[in-house]
């Protein structure tokens, strides 16, 4: 193992700059004669890539961040960063790029669905379990993003002007508690500009705020092609430019240092600080190859972390959990059942291991003495579904194939050479980072997809084609989406792609069509998309299911309902609606789907409805739906996770890790949500989430905390003792059950304005029939202080604080009062 400072001392100034921004995509440089090894850093918030987009290995998928975070539960957390850490090892990687804990201040943030939750410390306290869990493996966590990148919109140009109070006691405070229990090893600097200065070039936040009075001294890496100058970004602290090869280091850094605008110690010190990162990462021993490792216990964890992230937002009537009779039928309506997403969009994008699929979880549920019958009723998409099934190509049974050249299709040309082909599972390939072979010019370059699609059923279809790059489909070689000229802008592939250009074909069932995909890389695209990284190669999409009538597919949907012992509807969003690179516009369910709940609703008022989503939905059907559950993207094991929960193998035990709105203009950050002429404001201050509704005593759709069981609790015997508090929670119910117990803290003598209450501690325990347990959590300074910004300090104020304890931040038992003796300003963790 090689030691820094003799490292640092050997290297010349060239080669400490050349430490300062990756090789590659995914790695750091390497210098083997002074023993220093490359570093391998992979993606992302809820499963470890690997080192391709496109062409790489399969990886286990864990639930979203906030499913992850409605679990709140600790050891879960450690367990699902314990998995990410060995998931790392076996693609070869030294470091988790997560896990991401910005504030879900909007339901609309396309990235919401990544982060845990709009409070900070349930974020906090929860992202250090996981990184506890990631790091004992010896692989780095890098969390993400510092700070403030609440938003996909500008998000690599806005300013967001925030007040030094709520960047303090909001935004920074997960990472602070971070800091102080987890300690990674690195730290991702956010895209965005924070009160004018881009998070990457500001001192401000990385030197004094993070190293000096945090005492916390991560590698400091940007977000991919988030550096944004030389001099400044290495003088404030930013220790490493990914992705490599580099822009603004390298003989800039090094023009820089003859021009005097940089000093050898800044470089230093930026050096010193990557070679500490890369001797600790690499004390983990990883595989020399990228592998999967799709174990039976890592199924059944993810498992358990899909059951254990789904919330009951409402059961009257006790409807669930749904206790099937022999020779019953279970009506199961909507495309999610089909079409399960088990993921977002962008960076938390991944090839999975597999996917368990609502209706298929069910009908292995119930067995051969159920009926379990399907209809769409409508496609909640955004795109039409991908093509991933009903494929096939002679070299690739179960998908199709990709050929790569360095020229141009054209009809009777001459046979070009092919450089290199790759199997696809699906008609959806993504070439950011793709360069298997060095004969392929990527810098422009051209593909042929070829796949057999044999439709199983007759008439009409719809074929949807997106693509960054040009792109046109060809059926049994005739010409059916071009879509090479005339493109018109989407938001697919990080904003870089085109919008779906659709067209129709009328094909039979169980006759088999060939279909042909030309394709150009990003080059040749007539866009002039911004977007919100360089897209390299490019990449294309293909959609396609049967035309069908709205009206028609919802009738049929409630005939199934009405006739049918059991339904179940399942719905929400997907990774088209939810992703990196833009954001949503409203908080609506897709096109059709609220008709659609209403008139089974109608047809059978026990419906059960699913919703699959990362962030929050209108639910206009609210007060006609007896049982509504929130599935978020569970990874893997959705299907088997919901399933289990609805016939009650497992007791929901999920809490919201946010408030629910009933509509969009009931979110205090309604009207400051998106860029406005390049800045956006915060102007709810630190009233976000359920702080502004007990501010302005508002009722959400679902409160913050709020999740039902099949069981009932009780908490008593609250006790105070200086700062430990104790209660005791019991089962009084009929089956066995996990319960929430959240501590709430109220300012009652500040002479300083405080949100009405906020989060302070929570223990989830789990007990059996009749059993009570003893819980005592303790009340720390970070619980009781505010920032002052005109003395520049946290204050923690001395006075009477009240004390509640309950099961969500409406449903409060027990109250309290803790008195804190004697104020004191502190600064640091």
């Amino acid at each position: 193992m090689f030691e820094v400072e003799e490292v640092l001392s050997a290297l010349s100034v060239e080669e400490k700059i050349a430490l300062l921004s990756g090789t590659d995509f995914w790695h750091t440089a390497e210098f083997a004669q002074h023993g220093v090894p490359k570093i391998r850093v992979s993606d992302g918030p809820n499963g470890i890539r690997g080192t391709r987009f496109f062409a790489g290995v399969s990886a286990a998928c864990i639930p979203c961040g906030t499913g992850l975070g409605a679990t709140w539960d600790k050891e879960l957390l450690r367990k699902a960063g314990d998995l990410m850490g060995k998931e790392c090892i076996a693609k070869g990687a030294h470091a988790w790029l997560g896990p991401t804990i910005n504030i879900q201040r909007s339901p609309l943030g396309g990235r919401g669905f990544e982060s845990y939750s709009e409070d900070p410390y349930l974020s906090g306290v929860l992202a250090a379990h996981a990184i506890q869990g990631c790091e004992a493996t010896g692989v780095q966590s890098v969390v993400k993003h510092f700070v403030c990148n609440d938003q996909e919109d500008e998000r690599r140009a806005v300013d967001t002007l925030v007040t030094p109070r709520a960047l303090r006691e909001i935004y920074a405070r997960p990472f602070q508690i971070v800091a102080r229990d987890a300690k990674p090893g690195g730290l991702m600097t956010a895209y965005n500009k924070v009160n004018g200065c881009h998070v990457s070039e500001d001192s401000t936040l990385l030197e004094d705020l993070v190293r000096r009075e945090w005492g916390w001294d991560p590698l400091m890496m940007s977000d991919w092609f988030g550096t944004y100058s030389t001099v400044k970004a290495i003088t404030a602290g930013l220790d490493l430019e990914m992705p490599g090869k580099t822009r603004y280091r390298g003989v800039l850094a090094n023009f820089a240092i003859g021009s005097r605008l940089l000093t050898e110690t800044t470089i230093d010190q930026r050096a010193r600080r990557v070679l500490k990162f890369m001797k600790r990462a690499s004390e983990v021993e990883v595989s020399p190859v990228e592998s999967s490792r799709d174990c039976p216990e890592d199924r059944a964890l993810n498992r358990e972390l899909a059951a254990n992230s789904i919330v009951l937002l409402k059961n009257d009537g006790d409807i669930l959990p749904l206790q099937p009779k022999k020779g019953s039928q279970i009506a199961v309506i909507g495309s999610h059942a089909r079409y399960t997403p088990i993921n977002g969009g962008g960076s938390a994008s991944l090839d999975p291991y597999y996917v368990v699929r609502i209706l298929d979880a069910i009908k292995n549920k119930v067995g051969d003495s159920v009926t379990v019958k399907w209809e769409m009723g409508v496609c909640a998409v955004k795109m039409l579904p991908m093509v991933d099934s009903l494929i096939s190509h002679p070299e690739n049974a179960s998908g199709g194939l990709i050929r790569f050249y360095n020229e141009p299709w054209s009809p009777g040309a001459s046979p070009r050479e092919c450089i290199c082909e790759e199997p696809l599972k699906n008609l959806n390939f993504q070439l950011m980072d793709y360069n298997r072979n060095p004969r392929l010019n990527y810098d422009l370059f051209y593909a042929t997809v070829e796949a057999d699609f044999t439709p199983d059923v007759s008439g009409l279809w719809e074929f949807g084609l997106t693509v960054c790059g040009t792109a046109d489909l060809y059926i049994n070689d005739q010409l059916v989406i071009e879509n090479s000229t005339n493109q018109v802008a989407g938001e697919a592939f990080f904003r870089k792609g085109t919008k779906e250009k659709i067209d129709k074909i009328f094909l039979e069932k169980d006759v088999t069509y060939k279909l042909r995909i030309e394709f150009g890389s990003a080059k040749t695209s007539k866009l002039m998309q911004v977007g919100v990284v360089s897209f390299g190669g490019g990449g294309a999409r293909l959609g396609a299911k049967p035309v069908s009538n709205l009206e028609a597919d919802i009738s049929r949907a409630a005939r199934l309902a009405a006739e049918s012992d059991y339904v179940i509807v399942c719905t929400g969003l997907n990774s088209d609606f939810e992703s990196e690179g833009y954001d949503r516009q409203h908080m609506d369910l897709p096109p059709g789907v609220d008709e659609l709940v209403t008139r089974v609703l109608e047809a059978n008022p026990s419906a059960v409805i699913v919703n699959q989503s990362g962030t929050p939905v209108t639910m206009p059907w609210l007060s006609s739906a007896k049982s509504i559950v929130q599935a978020w993207y569970g990874g893997n094991e959705s299907g088997n996770g919901i399933a289990d929960v609805l016939f009650g193998d497992i007791n929901p035990s999920g809490k919201l890790p946010l408030t629910w709105p009933v509509r969009l203009e009931d979110n205090p950050s309604y009207g400051n949500f998106g860029a406005v002429a390049g800045r956006v404001l915060y102007g709810e201050d630190i009233y976000v989430g359920y702080r502004h509704y007990d501010l302005v005593k508002k009722q959400p759709a679902f409160c913050f905390g709020h999740g039902l069981s099949y069981t009932q609790f009780a908490l008593s015997k609250l006790e105070i003792d200086g700062n430990r508090i104790s209660f005791s929670v019991t089962n009084t119910g009929s089956r066995k059950g996990a319960a929430v117990a959240q501590v709430y803290v109220s300012a009652q003598t500040s002479t300083f304005p405080r949100a009405p209450r906020q989060l302070v501690a929570f223990e989830k325990v789990s007990l059996e029939v009749g059993q009570s347990q003893r819980v005592s959590v303790t009340v720390d300074r970070y619980a009781t202080s505010y920032w002052n910004e005109a003395e520049k300090t946290w204050i923690n104020e001395a006075g009477d604080y009240g004390i509640s304890v309950g099961f969500s931040s409406r449903d409060l038992l027990l109250q309290g009062v803790y008195r804190l003796e004697q104020s004191e300003r502190w600064l640091g963790l």
